[in-house]
């Protein structure tokens, strides 16, 4: 008899079950990104909500109520593929040329697919909400715009891009507030401050003039030439997650419709420690660093010369010992010393964990630091390329880093970082210290993301929407405040002025006229 009501319970909680229909759009071929992006949607799903995915990065197994409906093409495989030669070639491109042209302009392209043009058509039952990435190719907005559905942006950087603000009416200070791509630290001096104002300016005007033309011809070409305009699509926006955290970001001004998830995508649940790797780790009793510079980049492939530093150096700190991600092992140059165990493949976040790590050498992902501090581990940092520059930055400011350039380092130079990060205590003391900053929240960032993106689906798609979207820049700077001040002051003076010139005149005037009656008289 008690299986009934158990039973009617159950039906109880599926007759009320309130859960969504999600459409995610990612189109940007990036392994590293796609991590925060599957992590939220994977939560969503795991809420109840049904999502449907379009990105390259299809899963490998079915997850309850998550589903990849478009899987596009690959132009070129970027994970464990990306050699110093690339390095070096994509280093001294401009980060807003990159992200409007690469990731921007050409993933528009992605429009002209037959599967994504049908995505606009009415569905049964009909969508509740658009996630994408905002980044570059904010083209994808017309999805939403046609479903007529809240549309939902999701953003890997700490910082959002100087042309990403205005599309939510997020405040912007240039005083003490960097622009992402040029990675300076706060405090600025006056010389920052003035680069970081014209470069901002620089970066949105590339923007307005330079990817808006091509973005809206393919938005035109395909949906229709009655189409908006895709800066006008973009602000359709109802919310914004960011991958950032106060604690690691720095204070900033943010209006509610911008939500802080730093570390969405710290969830091990897909991670094996494969036995022998475990036991390596267990029996490393003095301890072990490791070693990484992410998905993409193969380490592998550098200069004999910085491999022959790295070589001599971490020979030096034995019977310490090092794990080292190396895509191709056999492609690595002879004279890997002894305590050196390397891998094409590492489940990062169960290595991170590990009680016997000391250090960890990394090229500066946001989401591998982050990882980093989620566990309390101190870095060595050298960056490659794009925001990794303005990541090891921070973290060497807060002290729990240290940064060396790959172009001018050194044995002694290596040495020096190695004895100072794993002997100094203070480096260990504050990466723990700003590990448990970074995870004393009221409430998980997945938990937060989900939050809002139900929020904003239950409540509107205006529901967050700051009155400033609907003022001109010039009400927002108060201009027009200020000209009538001014011009009020103007006209005051004006008066007091004339007043003043009158009086004059007038008491003058008097003082003639007294004296020539006291002249006439005398």
């Amino acid at each position: 008899m008690r299986v009934l009501p158990i039973i009617f319970l159950w039906l109880y909680y599926l007759s009320v079950c309130n859960g969504y229909r999600l459409l995610g759009l990612f189109p940007l071929q990036s392994q590293s990104h796609f991590t925060m992006f599957e992590q939220l949607m994977k939560g969503l799903a795991r809420k109840g909500h049904q999502v449907d995915m379009v990105s390259s990065f299809p899963l490998k197994k079915p997850y309850p109520n998550y589903t990849d409906i478009v899987t596009l093409p690959v132009a070129m495989k970027f994970t464990n593929n990306v050699s110093y030669e690339m390095v070096k070639r994509y280093e001294p491109l401009d980060m807003t040329y990159v992200v409007g042209t690469l990731v921007g302009n050409d993933l528009c392209e992605f429009l002209e697919n037959p599967k994504i043009k049908d995505l606009a058509q009415p569905k049964n039952p009909p969508y509740d909400a658009v996630i994408m990435e905002v980044h570059g190719a904010q083209c994808f907005a017309i999805i939403g715009h046609l479903l007529k559905v809240p549309l939902i942006g999701v953003s890997t950087t700490g910082t959002l891009y100087p042309w990403l603000p205005r599309l939510i009416g997020q405040p912007e200070n240039l005083a003490f507030v960097s622009n992402v791509i040029l990675g300076f630290t706060t405090p600025m001096n006056f010389w920052q401050r003035l680069c970081n104002v014209l470069r901002t300016l620089y970066d949105k005007w590339f923007f307005d003039h330079l990817t808006t033309r091509v973005q809206d011809r393919l938005i035109r070409k395909n949906f229709g030439s009655d189409m908006s305009s895709v800066r006008e699509l973009e602000r359709k926006l109802s919310l914004i997650l960011i991958n950032s955290q106060i604690t690691l970001d720095g204070i900033q001004p943010k209006t509610p419709a911008v939500v802080d998830v730093g570390g969405l995508h710290i969830q091990a649940e897909d991670e094996t420690l494969q036995p022998e790797l475990k036991k390596w780790m267990d029996d490393s009793k003095d301890g072990f660093i490791y070693f990484t510079f992410g998905s993409m980049v193969m380490i592998e492939t550098f200069p004999r010369k910085f491999l022959n530093i790295i070589y001599a150096s971490l020979d030096k700190i034995a019977p310490m010992q090092v794990l080292m991600k190396v895509p191709v092992p056999e492609k690595l140059p002879p004279g890997l010393p002894e305590n050196v165990h390397i891998s094409p493949w590492m489940p990062q976040l169960m290595v991170l964990k590990h009680h016997n790590l000391k250090a960890f050498i990394t090229h500066g992902g946001l989401m591998s630091m982050q990882e980093a501090i989620s566990f309390g581990v101190p870095m060595i940092g050298i960056p490659l390329f794009g925001d990794q520059f303005m990541n090891i930055n921070a973290y060497v400011s807060k002290n729990v880093a240290i940064r060396l350039d790959v172009n001018t380092i050194t044995e002694e130079s290596m040495d020096e970082a190695l004895n100072a990060i794993l002997q100094d205590p203070l480096y260990r003391e504050n990466a723990r210290n700003l590990s448990r900053q970074f995870l004393d929240r009221p409430l998980g960032a997945i938990d937060t993301a989900i939050y809002w993106v139900e929020y904003v689906i239950k409540y509107g798609e205006n529901s967050l929407r700051s009155p400033a979207m609907d003022m001109t820049w010039w009400q927002l700077s108060l201009v027009d405040i200020i000209g009538f001040l001014l011009f009020c002051t103007i006209i005051i003076i004006i008066v007091i002025v004339f007043i003043v010139q009158f009086m004059l005149k007038l008491i003058c005037k008097d003082t003639n006229t007294s004296y020539l009656k006291k002249f006439k008289t005398n």
